[in-house]
């Protein structure tokens, strides 16, 4: 029992080389401090499919295919949203050590991989407020408080679009609106868990050992699962869960846990989901919400089921059922859906614990 406590890490909860990048995030010089910044993004299942190039002034930013998610990313979506949302946070980093930044998306024809490519010059120091929110984005997979978000604060995330051509933000507050996502999010939990392919793919990054969350520095555990400390602390002495009871498990969770503490759903809009311009400047929006909730004592949980079955049914030319679902979501024509989350006012702190990270010593080519 006293060694499955150790190789389970049930006393070491974020300790370790896994999370040094937590703690050492603002301790960098040059370039390279942007990109430890960079890699504390969210991004999908923790995959952290991104590498890095630096120079004195210049950083280039690569999609890494070597970490895609297979069949729950079928077309990039989540792979480019995530890369947006690392490059919104070396952004926020620039000024904050002394560069003013010059970004360039996608900045080599015929090549996607290249993301962006982000020119520093010498600039002024300024640290903003998003900036210093960075250590303290987590996605809280928690139950949220029973109280509404009230419109003055969603109209303040919704401003942060500013800047950010073709992006927009939707709000679902009302009790008919997060019943209906409700419900979409729970039967597309089922029908990926019903995929073989994507129910592998999904468990395939979940990471149950202490030595594996160690070693790889990535994917999912048990102690970012909403889970209460005594609840952690007993999963973690048990057996390792098979994939089929975490499939249970997270449609559970879904059902009696997410869905019913939504205070509000947001869903982050561009005009053609397929575009990867489109992607990244959706993902810099999402990061920007996702920072300003943890400034202003709110919780934010991704919620792509949807997207990832609708992507899935499109990838096996099976009858579309949440595509057209999500997209009548977007009251406004020539906008679509590109991401989904759900946000609340936090019930603990154990929906903010830190999940494993490479440092930026491990991404950059």
């Amino acid at each position: 029992m006293s060694y499955r406590a150790y190789d389970r890490g049930v006393l070491e909860a974020g300790a370790g080389g896994a999370y040094d990048a937590w703690r050492d995030w603002d301790k960098g010089k040059g370039s390279l401090a942007l990109v430890s910044a960079a890699v504390l993004a969210a991004n999908p299942h923790n995959s952290q499919a991104w590498v890095f190039r630096t120079t004195p002034t210049r950083i280039d930013l690569f999609a890494d295919r070597t970490r895609m998610t297979g069949a729950l990313d079928p077309f990039d979506r989540e792979m480019y949203v995530g890369l947006g949302c690392a490059l919104e946070n070396l952004l926020q980093a620039a000024p904050a050590n002394g560069y003013r930044a010059q970004v360039t998306l996608l900045p080599t024809p015929g090549q996607p991989v290249h993301a962006a490519r982000i020119d520093l010059a010498p600039g002024p120091r300024r640290r903003a407020a998003l900036y210093r929110a960075i250590p303290d984005r987590h996605t809280d997979r928690t139950a949220y408080r029973q109280r509404a978000v009230p419109a003055v604060v969603l109209a303040q995330m919704t401003a942060l679009a500013a800047g950010l051509p073709g992006t927009r933000l939707y709000w679902y507050t009302d009790d008919a609106d997060r019943g209906r996502i409700g419900t979409l999010m729970v039967d597309a939990a089922r029908a990926i868990t019903s995929d073989e392919q994507q129910s592998r793919d999904g468990f395939r990054l979940f990471r149950s050992s202490w030595d594996d969350i160690q070693k790889f520095k990535d994917g999912l555990t048990l102690d970012t699962q909403g889970l209460s400390e005594l609840t952690t602390a007993l999963a973690k002495m048990l057996p390792a869960s098979d994939r089929r009871s975490g499939d249970r498990f997270w449609v559970d969770a879904t059902r009696r846990t997410h869905t019913k503490a939504a205070a509000a759903y947001g869903i982050v809009a561009v005009p053609d989901v397929s575009d990867n311009r489109q992607r990244l400047l959706g993902g810099r929006l999402l990061e920007r919400v996702h920072l300003w909730t943890a400034r202003n004592g709110l919780s934010l949980h991704h919620m792509n089921q949807m997207t990832e079955r609708a992507d899935r049914e499109r990838q096996l030319g099976l009858s579309p059922r949440f595509g057209p679902a999500v997209q009548a979501l977007v009251p406004d024509r020539g906008w679509q859906p590109l991401v989904a989350f759900r946000i609340g006012y936090p019930t603990g702190d154990n929906g903010r614990r830190r999940s494993p990270r490479r440092p930026a010593k491990d991404v950059v080519a």
